[in-house]
């Protein structure tokens, strides 16, 4: 007995569509916050929505380059006080 339907090809769409979008935010969010751990999750996400075709393609690429920009800021506070925190 299935009590739930069948995923469709859309739904795929759907579900990758959401991967990019989460991707442009979580590397948005890391900018400013726990990017150690958004940055890694954005590129990840974005990287998977890419590969699996995303409609959005836009907003994963956006995600990938924020997801690496968070690991970049994250270098440069690191080097510039020597700890893996920041604060303002």
């Amino acid at each position: 007995m299935q009590l739930t339907a069948p995923a469709t090809r859309r739904t795929g769409i759907r579900d990758t569509d959401g991967m990019a979008v989460a991707s442009f935010v979580l590397g948005l969010l890391g900018l400013l916050v726990l990017n150690l751990f958004l940055g890694p999750i954005a590129i990840v996400l974005a990287s998977v929505a890419l590969w699996r075709g995303t409609e959005r393609p836009g907003r994963a690429y956006l995600g990938l380059g924020l997801g690496i920009a968070d690991l970049l800021v994250l270098a440069a506070f690191m080097e510039f006080d020597s700890t893996i925190s920041w604060s303002f």
